[in-house]
């Protein structure tokens, strides 16, 4: 890969990570604070591309400058092959970053959902306690994310949501014996550290429905608890008053 085909690729890479960074698609990669760190990046990444192919043109337009059309001096001598004896092939593997340029401009690969839910315990531990949760607002219906649902009953052991009827949006994840969870994934930074947290249902919970659907549910504080098997940790469920389908939205992750 010559110098032009390097700066071509940074062109590209840096166009596709700010293709990315100004759409919601960046969210599926890492959390929203991050955006503006990623358009800075990819401006540094197209400056530097144009700033690559820019030197190299003009080097060429001098090394020809330079030279008549009988003038060999400055030309390595050529074996039978025509090669100059200074040239050198460059390793073809170079060219192989390019694929996850094409992945950001040609595919859009959903977020993460049920798989890693059910392949990984849920993100509650002992090692995260909270131990002070703010009263939650006096309205008739609460809206909470599913990380604050679940630490409010596991570690506050139901107080603060005692007689609140609390509204959740996840996704359904069901367990090796069918039964359905709602779930969200959190991250600490980006997609690689994604962590689930799982709600249990009970009462009128929405049966059938494949894994990855996305709902809205309605309900209150039950003490029912589960242990997930993956790493030992509290599941806290929810009394189900009712639910409805909804469309994922643009922000998956909590």
């Amino acid at each position: 890969m010559n110098r032009q085909a390097q700066g071509v690729v940074m062109l590209l890479f840096g166009g596709a990570v700010l293709k990315a960074s100004v759409t919601d698609m960046y969210l599926r990669y890492v959390k929203e604070v991050l955006q503006p760190f990623l358009i800075a990046a990819s401006v540094l990444l197209i400056a530097a591309g144009l700033m690559t192919l820019w030197y190299d043109l003009r080097a060429g337009r001098g090394d020809h400058a330079g030279h008549g059309p009988g003038d060999r001096a400055g030309h390595g001598h050529e074996d039978a092959h025509g090669h100059g004896a200074g040239q050198h092939r460059e390793p073809r593997v170079g060219w192989l970053l390019i694929l996850p340029v094409l992945g950001l401009l040609l595919v859009s690969p959903p977020a993460l959902g049920s798989y890693t839910a059910a392949t990984a315990g849920t993100s509650l531990s002992d090692e995260q306690r909270v131990v002070d949760f703010p009263p939650l607002p006096q309205v008739s219906l609460v809206e909470l994310t599913v990380l604050d649902y679940a630490a409010r009953a596991v570690w506050d052991d139901g107080e603060s949501l005692q007689g609140r009827r609390v509204q959740l949006t996840g996704f359904i994840v069901t367990d090796r014996h069918g039964e359905p969870f709602l779930a969200r994934l959190v991250l600490t930074c980006c997609a690689a550290d994604a962590r689930p947290v799982k709600v249990g249902l009970t009462g009128d919970v929405p049966d059938g429905l494949p894994d990855d659907t996305w709902v809205t549910v309605i309900g209150g504080y039950v003490e029912q608890t589960s242990i997930d098997p993956i790493n030992e940790a509290t599941i806290p469920y929810l009394q189900v008053e009712s639910w409805r389908e909804v469309e994922p939205p643009s922000q998956p992750y909590e």
